[in-house]
């Protein structure tokens, strides 16, 4: 079982960054792909990004591309979202996921476990 747990939302304004974090636990971290989505009120959960178990970045909503880029410390158990040039639009609660099982190949679906979430908002 993998539990995961966000941080580094807030409140900034159009055009600024935010840093979110996500940390796991367990000792097979780096055993799993991971990925990042979003939900904005009213909306449905949107894949954001996917960062492959050697730190390599699988995919990019477009929406996102060329802003946001995902990465991760294996070390520290801990995957990270930067995002620049933030968007009124990209306001959201903002979730870390992993597949159910480690190795297994995912880009846009089939995780499973979920962290609480942490919520982004973008003022213009």
């Amino acid at each position: 079982q993998v539990q995961l747990v966000e941080s580094g939302g807030g409140l900034v304004q159009a055009g600024g960054s935010l840093r979110l974090s996500c940390a796991a636990s367990g000792r097979t971290f780096s055993t799993y792909t991971m990925g990042w989505f979003r939900q904005a009120p009213g909306k449905g959960r949107e894949f954001v990004a996917a960062i492959s178990r050697d730190s390599v970045p699988i995919a990019y909503a477009d929406s996102v591309k060329g802003r946001f880029t995902i990465s991760r410390d294996n070390a520290k158990n801990t995957v990270y979202l930067e995002m620049n040039s933030l968007k009124p639009e990209d306001t959201a609660v903002y979730y870390c996921a992993a597949p159910g099982r480690p190795f297994q190949i995912v880009t846009s679906g089939d995780y499973t476990y979920w962290g609480q979430g942490t919520q982004v908002t973008v003022s213009s």
